[in-house]
């Protein structure tokens, strides 16, 4: 067995051993058809108050300018899809954030997985990247065979719908690289109409500045605009339609990552629990959570927002 074929071997076993759902490898080069489409939608303002979009953009776009003489793009899924869902009338939240903040869960992994491959390897360099970078996650879960982009802009893989969060790891390690797959949206259009807001303004076109999740989540330390009341559909901490309504996602099964197990007030609490509820209690309920991102009084100001 050849060196890369050995190299390739090891990482796809070792990721899943790790947990991971599905590993693939493409060869570092520059993205330059998604260089165009990033640079069209910077320039349309579709980021809206996101500034840090437009830093790095030639790292964006090639992953040799963040780490030299890089040959390599693994890519890895980790399903985060539940296996419980929140309580009939609760504030909704997006199914990502019921467990564990995946940062940390994900970039430990990673960690682990480039300090083995060193010891079976060889002296590498590579950085793990996990939602957290400028790279392009989606697009090299594309080339690296693990999907395609649907009209939602979310990566869906064939046979298990995109409930995943992605990871990267870029190494300066020439591997075997998996094949594109194809496109299999077809005429569907169930996300495009079922957005409230009308953030899916084309197929794989998000207006992020108009999107549920920008505004619960992003747009810090300012008010929601009162153009979007009503339209929120009782989600107080980012969405999941677009997900919850594309056909692939029947193929979704609850994860068994004990790292993502629901936090019980997630599930459970009431629209009256959540109000009545301290900044000391928040702190101490979602330290590990992503809801901590938006903090005590961005989850009030949504809470606010969203009741009629």
């Amino acid at each position: 067995m050849l060196p890369v074929e050995k190299y390739t071997q090891f990482i796809k076993q070792r990721t899943r051993e790790l947990g991971f759902d599905y590993c693939g490898i493409a060869k570092a080069e520059q993205l330059d058809e998604d260089a165009y489409r990033l640079e069209q939608w910077l320039n349309k303002g579709m980021h809206g108050n996101m500034q840090y979009m437009e830093n790095y953009f030639d790292k964006r776009i090639d992953p040799r300018k963040l780490v030299d003489n890089a040959q390599s793009v693994i890519t890895l899924l980790l399903n985060y899809y539940p296996p419980e869902q929140q309580t009939e009338g609760a504030p909704k939240i997006a199914k990502y954030a019921y467990g564990k903040d995946y940062h940390e869960v994900i970039r430990a992994r990673l960690n682990q997985l480039l300090s083995e491959m060193s010891e079976q390897i060889g002296e590498i360099h590579g950085r793990g990247f996990v939602d957290s970078a400028p790279v392009l996650e989606r697009s090299w879960a594309k080339r690296s065979g693990l999907g395609w982009i649907g009209k939602n802009g979310n990566l869906i893989h064939k046979q298990a719908g995109s409930f995943f969060f992605i990871a990267t790891l870029i190494v300066d390690v020439p591997l075997l690289y998996d094949p594109i797959t194809g496109d299999y949206c077809g005429s569907c259009t169930r996300c495009l109409d079922a957005c409230p807001t009308g953030a899916l303004t084309a197929p794989t076109v998000v207006d992020g500045s108009r999107c549920i999740s920008y505004f619960t989540i992003e747009l810090k330390d300012q008010l929601i605009p009162d153009k979007m009341k009503g339209q929120f559909e009782d989600w107080m901490f980012g969405c999941d339609i677009c997900q919850d309504v594309c056909p692939w996602n029947r193929f979704a099964k609850p994860h068994n990552d004990l790292d993502f197990t629901p936090v019980p007030e997630v599930l459970n609490f009431s629209t009256k629990q959540w109000e009545e509820m301290t900044e000391e209690e928040f702190k101490k309920i979602f330290r590990q959570s992503p809801l901590k991102r938006s903090k005590y009084a961005g989850i009030r100001r949504n809470l606010k927002f969203i009741k009629p």
